[in-house]
Parts: C-alpha cells; structure tokens; sequence
C-alpha cells in the first residue's frame, strides 16, 4: 500500500534538476566574481569603461538571482512542495467493517474533466465510535473545478465524493467540514450501504 510520504519520495528526475540548478548557480557565481575581479583590476576607467563593466555586472547578477530562483524551484518540485501543483490531503469516515476491505487492490482516484490521477493511501484508524478513518493524498493536476474523488473497495463497492474546491484552491492549514457520500454504487443489493455513514473531508498543501 502506497503512503502520504510516497508524494515526496526521491526521483533520477527531481536529483537531475537540483544537480542543473546548481551547477547554473556555481555558473553564475564565477561570472559575478570575474565580472568584479575584471572590473577593480583596471587601474584607469573611462565613462565608456565604467558604463560597459557596469552592465556586465548587472548581467552576471541578474543571471544569479535567475539561477537561485530556478535552483529554489527545482528544490521545491523534488520535495513535493511545489506551489504551481497543490495537493488535496484527506481523511474518509466510513463504517469499520467497510473500512477492513481496504487491501493492495484497493483505489482512490481523482477524477476531473481533464485527467485522472492515482491517490496515495497514507494509513487507517480506529474511530472510538465503531468507525474507521481512511487517510491519504492526491495531486491536482489540472485547474479545474470538476474534481470527485472515487474510492474503489473490491467486494464493497464504489464510493465517489465531489471536491468543493475552485478551480485554482489556495493552501489551507485546517481541515475543512465533513461532507456526505455523492454516490454509492455497491455490487450487491444487500450491500447497499447508508450514504450519511460516508463522509469526507480535506485541505490543500
């Protein structure tokens, strides 16, 4: 079973882009000392001199501040933290015995107008109330207002919840209020479980 920590785990890709980073950093930070290093060792400067070296050093400084930004970024991206892809992280209330169905070849997707992606399950809990807790995270992709996260249970059933997210959410430290089951399709007849026994809820990373 994958886990919440698997968003943020190592790739050859991610390494590549901090290693780029940084050698565009190391790049720039020679061209800044030789720009300076140039610059003071002329002992006679003309307007023209002055003006000339003077933006050669901007270039080279300008150049720096665009290799920390971009090595910033790369950092970011590897970690998982990325600003420009928000996370939706969640927690799903469901019946202990529903939840004891949760095995390897259990989904959770998220599916919107534009994709579908893979949510990474991070655990479950016991719930003092004869309940369980699923927990776990999925990325958002898309901007998109159109966002339901479907949970597949072999032998149980399928359980979709709309995500009343806008198009473009902002981060939230808090999670937000439980919402009911949108639909519940269960196998069987017998199976069909109680909808309001089924609720969500989440915040965005």
């Amino acid at each position: 079973m994958n886990t919440l920590s698997s968003l943020w785990t190592e790739s050859a890709d991610g390494q590549l882009g901090i290693w780029m980073s940084a050698l565009s950093g190391i790049a720039a930070a020679l061209a800044v000392a030789l720009a300076l290093t140039v610059y003071f060792r002329l002992g006679y400067r003309t307007s023209r001199d002055v003006f000339r070296h003077g933006l050669a050093v901007l270039a080279a400084v300008a150049l720096l501040a665009f290799a920390g930004y971009d090595m910033r970024h790369a950092a970011l991206a590897y970690l998982g933290l990325n600003p420009s892809r928000p996370a939706v992280e969640f927690e799903i209330r469901m019946p202990r015995e529903t939840l004891n169905a949760v095995s390897a070849d259990t989904q959770i997707e998220l599916h919107t107008d534009r994709n579908q992606t893979l949510a990474l399950v991070d655990g479950v809990t016991d719930l003092a109330d004869g309940r369980a807790l699923l927990r776990g995270a999925v990325a958002l992709n898309h901007r998109t207002a159109d966002r339901v996260l479907v949970l597949s249970l072999p032998g149980k059933g399928t359980f979709e919840f709309r995500l009343r997210l806008p198009a473009e959410p902002h981060r939230t430290e808090q999670f937000g209020p439980w919402h009911l089951a949108d639909r519940i399709a269960s196998p069987i007849a017998s199976g069909v479980a109680q909808q309001d026994a089924y609720t969500i809820r989440y915040r965005v990373l």
